[in-house]
């Protein structure tokens, strides 16, 4: 018994059509956008390291800050370089842990936000005061809860800047444990990396990761900071550079030592309410970033339903087999080399399935993440 009765000729030849354009667009996509990251040729910019403020904006971050701070501030830098931490609003005992710090570390410079309820706990207000209170116009932005996967890290985002490069976008996973959620977020954040680093390379920059990333205070100026979107939680990653990034001034980072790594959550409803934050962004981006970041999931699932018409359909199936077939193969080894760049082999072997789910789930858990706890952020 068949699950759908046989269409009729003209209708079949349509839905093959159609097929065959979306192949095609999911075939130029990935040759265009993963193909050009895959063979991305990682060089260095600038052998002449400037001064560099590295600015912290931490909240209740003293466990954080005691067993990661000293990396950052005993990094192997030649030229001078400062750890500007902005201590915003917190009740644990960071203050106390900062003071003894600043007395072991010259280069660490300590600005404390008193509690206030008319300040927000946004990153974006202690980020400004940071800035400001930097001393060098070479910027470089990451977390308390971040670890540099090397005593170079700070050596190799700096060396991406120039006169032309004024803005490095670097990488942030997550360090692998046991359990399937961690899985989930370590495959979701290697996939965003993909995306927002091959959008980089063909001039669609979109976005960065707050945990690692850099550029000039004369680029923060020239957006009026955060200004326009200072009421939204978040944004000093995606919306920022999406303001700031023009006429090719930005560049990527993937050495594999300039990662920084932190933990992911450990719990659905921590990652739940995390996503839904960053989702708040979108509404904001302007309709051509929309539509570059939706053709290559809204292809797919068209790509996916008009191939199951195919296959259900006798005397077609073998072309419609033959088409998915190739596009996947040519997916499977180009994402797999974007994986392999990010440090993430083993996600390779079912990048075929897990790509697919990945657009499937994620429009869907998004909305609803974004309904259910809208309320709730912190």
């Amino acid at each position: 018994m068949k699950i759908i009765p046989e269409l009729q000729d003209s209708v079949v030849f349509y839905i093959y059509w159609i097929f065959a354009g979306l192949a095609f667009i999911q075939l130029l996509y990935s040759i265009l956008f993963f193909g050009r990251l895959a063979f991305w040729k990682n060089k260095s910019v600038s052998s002449d390291l400037p001064p560099v403020s590295i600015v912290i904006a931490a909240r209740n971050e003293s466990d954080n800050l005691y067993q990661n701070l000293p990396k950052i501030l005993e990094q192997d830098y030649p030229a001078p370089f400062e750890v500007v931490v902005i201590n915003n609003q917190s009740m644990d005992d960071s203050k106390y842990l900062l003071d003894a710090l600043s007395r072991q570390y010259p280069n660490l410079v300590v600005m404390e936000v008193e509690r206030s309820k008319h300040l927000a706990p946004s990153k974006k207000f202690p980020l400004t005061m940071g800035i400001k209170k930097a001393r060098y116009e070479h910027l470089v932005f990451t977390d308390a809860d971040c670890v540099p996967a090397s005593d170079l890290w700070l050596r190799k985002i700096v060396e991406k800047f120039s006169d032309k490069k004024q803005i490095v976008l670097g990488y942030g996973p997550y360090n692998k444990r046991k359990g399937f959620l961690n899985k989930i977020i370590r495959f979701d954040t290697t996939m965003i990396a993909v995306n927002y680093f091959s959008m980089a390379i063909n001039r669609v920059p979109y976005m960065g990761v707050g945990r690692n990333m850099a550029y000039t205070k004369s680029v923060f100026q020239s957006t009026n900071g955060f200004k326009s979107h200072y009421s939204l939680m978040s944004g000093d990653d995606d919306l920022f550079i999406q303001e700031a990034a023009r006429k090719n001034n930005y560049t990527i980072q993937l050495d594999p030592e300039s990662f920084q790594y932190s933990e992911a959550k450990d719990n659905w409803e921590s990652f739940v309410l995390q996503k839904s934050r960053h989702y708040t962004t979108s509404p904001r981006y302007k309709v051509f970033k929309k539509v570059m970041l939706g053709i290559y999931p809204a292809s797919l699932i068209l790509m996916l339903i008009s191939f199951v018409l195919l296959i259900l359909q006798s005397g077609w199936w073998i072309h419609a087999l033959a088409g998915f077939g190739f596009v996947t193969l040519i997916k499977w080894w180009l994402l797999g080399v974007c994986f392999k760049k990010l440090k993430s082999p083993g996600f390779i072997a079912l990048l075929p399935l897990t790509d697919l789910a990945y657009v499937l789930v994620l429009p869907f858990f998004y909305y609803s993440a974004l309904q259910k706890n809208s309320s709730r952020w912190k």
